[in-house]
């Protein structure tokens, strides 16, 4: 899962050429960032091993249980779309701490709630700060990345995502003994008051923000500080020459009506495509649920939560291994291969369930599923939509693309326990290998490579997968 990373990750930072001593502290300032993608995880993941013994406590329904899920998706949505703005008004690095502040907020709601609605209502204000921070984190990281290590900063994002699931997965395992499904969601504290730390006293604010916001001096410092007078000039210069031309861009296309034309047509259908089947495809049904999940097989709380232990460390892994390839095999292989490997595996997965084959291969085929995922359509469908787009329009697509991408997230895992209970569990996961299905079907249609391609060659393809004029 991967939730997620949300807007393309805009211009390129002021920051180029640095020397190792300061390209070491922009990796502190980088993991400092990257602790909001780390909430981003902690917070999708932690519920799966709480809603064991929430559920018990306050007597929840099926629909109801799905609702404290798939809520925290509704606040992200609004956190996603109101972020953007935010950031730009009062800057990357205050809006960053905003984050850290509602999420302890969110935090301190949930684990004292005495009920159901206080308890949804906690999943909310979690969600807002889930989508800001997967709106902000991309772009903080970008914007102070050169572009010499700018590759591997960016991947932190994902990376700390997956790691916040895991660590989420564990957590849950250290107090699921114990059936302390307070204390799991307590836990997420701790990353968020280190973040409003890191805010407070580490990280600095973004140079490209100071530059376009007037400035500049401030920025020259910053910059000067890390390497030097000289090379801060030039820099600063091009950054303020960068921001006219963005400025007179902004002002001359407009924006997300641009999206519409018919020459940006395809990469629109591209990026909603992908957003919509990265999610409902699945994958957040064994996210969120997999403890519940596994349960089904007859196996008991604490040993499902371990289980679950181990797709994270497969999604972790996985993920590891994706970000190593993508520059390698490129990424309509890889994502043909995802979504076929998902498909065999999320059919396996419901005919475990609809003849019952066990507890081991049920387990077996989750993990499959998880590794198809996250070594595949999971991270490269971020890559592709930061690729696929005009320049012109690229900020304004990546948007629109992760807004479809959080509705689909709300619609499964809203529906899935109501789904599993009047269709039965197996034939819900039917559906899903039929979407990956369809899915495959579309991308080895209409999905060019773009690999080592630049914006105009990209452009060229697709217009060419879907016999149209450029």
């Amino acid at each position: 899962m991967s939730q997620g990373f949300s807007r393309e990750p805009g211009t390129h930072g002021p920051l180029e050429e640095v020397p190792r001593r300061a390209a070491r502290k922009i990796t502190l300032w980088a993991v400092a960032i990257a602790l909001g993608g780390f909430l981003f995880g902690f917070d999708t993941g932690v519920i799966s091993g709480a809603l064991l013994y929430i559920r018990e406590d306050f007597a929840l329904s099926s629909l109801e249980q799905s609702s404290v899920v798939s809520v925290l998706l509704i606040g992200a949505v609004v956190g996603s779309m109101l972020s953007g703005k935010l950031a730009d008004r009062i800057g990357r690095r205050r809006t960053l701490g905003l984050v850290g502040l509602v999420f302890l907020g969110g935090t301190a709601v949930v684990t004292f709630a005495d009920g159901f609605l206080m308890l949804l209502t906690g999943r909310i204000v979690l969600g807002l700060s889930v989508g800001a921070a997967s709106a902000t984190v991309p772009v903080y990281l970008s914007e102070i990345s050169p572009p010499a290590i700018r590759g591997r900063l960016l991947t932190l994002n994902q990376l700390m995502i997956t790691v916040g699931i895991l660590v989420a997965y564990l957590v849950n395992l250290a107090f699921s003994a114990s059936e302390q499904w307070r204390a799991m969601f307590a836990v997420g504290a701790v990353p968020s008051a280190l973040l409003v730390a890191a805010t407070l006293w580490l990280l600095p604010e973004s140079p490209q923000w100071l530059i376009t916001h007037g400035r500049s001096e401030v920025a020259h410092r910053g910059i000067t500080a890390l390497i030097g007078k000289d090379t801060a000039d030039e820099i600063v210069h091009r950054a303020q020459r960068r921001a006219e031309e963005e400025r007179a861009a902004r002002e001359k296309n407009a924006g997300r009506k641009k999206l519409l034309a018919p020459d940006v047509r395809p990469a629109l259908v591209i990026g909603l495509t992908l957003a919509a089947v990265q999610q409902l495809g699945g994958i957040n049904t064994i996210i969120y649920y997999a403890p519940t999940i596994i349960e089904q097989t007859g196996l008991s709380s604490s040993n499902s939560i371990l289980y679950s232990v181990c797709i994270g460390v497969i999604n972790l892994v996985m993920t590891l291994v994706a970000l190593r390839l993508v520059d390698r095999a490129g990424r309509r292989p890889m994502v043909l291969v995802s979504l076929a490997l998902m498909a065999v595996s999320v059919f396996l997965l419901g005919l475990s369930f609809v003849v019952e084959l066990g507890s081991g291969l049920t387990l077996l085929f989750m993990v499959v599923y998880i590794a198809a995922y996250a070594g595949g359509l999971g991270p490269v469908f971020w890559t592709l939509i930061g690729e696929i787009f005009p320049p012109s329009v690229r900020a304004e697509g990546s948007s629109v693309s992760t807004a479809v991408n959080w509705v689909s997230n709300f619609a499964v895992s809203l529906t899935f326990l109501p789904l599993a209970s009047a269709l039965g569990q197996g034939e819900t996961f039917w559906i899903f290998a039929a979407i990956c299905v369809l899915a495959f079907l579309f991308v080895a249609r209409y999905l060019p490579e773009t690999k080592g391609r630049d914006a105009d060659e990209i452009d060229r393809a697709l217009h060419q997968r879907f016999r149209s004029r450029p």
